[in-house]
C-alpha cells in the first residue's frame, strides 16, 4: 500500500483497515472500498484470521471485478473461524446439512403418510355400494377403528439420532 497522497476527497477519517492498522489511509488504499470506516470489526476478524499482508496481497493479485466478493468470502470466513476456531464454515456447513436430512427425513414420513390417508379414502369411496335402504354404505365405527392407526409411530419432533451414520 502506498503512502503518497492524501484520502479520497470528501473523506474525514481512513478506512477501517488503516484505522486498526495505524496508518495514513492514501489515495489508492486497496482496503478503503471493502472496509468502511463505520464497519472496523468486519476488517479486525478478517485481519485477526488471515493477516492484513495477506488480504492485501489477495487483493491486488485479483482483477478489481472480483475483489468485492473475495472480500465477502473473507469475511465469512473470518467471522465464523471468530465464533468457532476449530471448524469455523465447514461447522455451519455440517450443521445445515444435518437441518438438511432431518427435514428431508421429516418430509418424506409425511408424504408417505398423505400416500396412506390417499389411500384409505380411496378404499372408503370405492368400496362397496347400499344395497338396501337400512344399509348406508358407511363402514361401520369398528370398521373406521381398525384403519385409524398412523402408518409411522415415530414421532420427529423428539428426534435426537445422528444423520452422519
Amino acid at each position: 500500500m502506498k503512502e503518497g497522497g492524501g484520502r479520497k476527497q470528501g473523506a474525514a477519517s481512513p478506512c477501517a483497515a488503516c484505522k486498526l492498522l495505524r496508518r495514513r489511509c492514501a489515495q489508492d488504499c486497496v482496503f478503503a472500498p471493502y472496509f468502511p470506516a463505520d464497519e472496523p470489526q468486519k476488517f479486525a476478524n478478517v485481519h485477526k484470521v488471515f493477516g492484513a499482508s495477506n488480504v492485501n496481497k489477495m487483493l491486488q493479485d485479483l482483477p478489481m471485478h472480483q475483489r468485492g466478493d473475495a472480500v465477502s468470502s473473507m469475511v465469512y470466513e473470518a467471522n465464523a473461524r471468530v465464533r468457532d476456531p476449530v471448524y469455523g464454515c465447514v461447522g455451519a456447513i455440517s450443521s445445515l446439512q444435518q437441518q438438511i436430512d432431518v427435514l428431508q427425513t421429516q418430509l418424506a414420513l409425511a408424504q408417505a403418510e398423505v400416500a396412506h390417508l390417499r389411500v384409505r379414502q380411496n378404499r372408503f369411496f370405492d368400496g362397496p355400494r347400499p344395497t338396501s335402504p337400512t344399509d348406508s354404505g358407511f363402514p361401520s365405527s369398528k370398521t373406521l377403528d381398525s384403519h385409524a392407526k398412523p402408518i409411522f409411530d415415530m414421532d420427529m419432533a423428539s428426534y435426537d439420532g445422528s444423520m452422519w451414520s
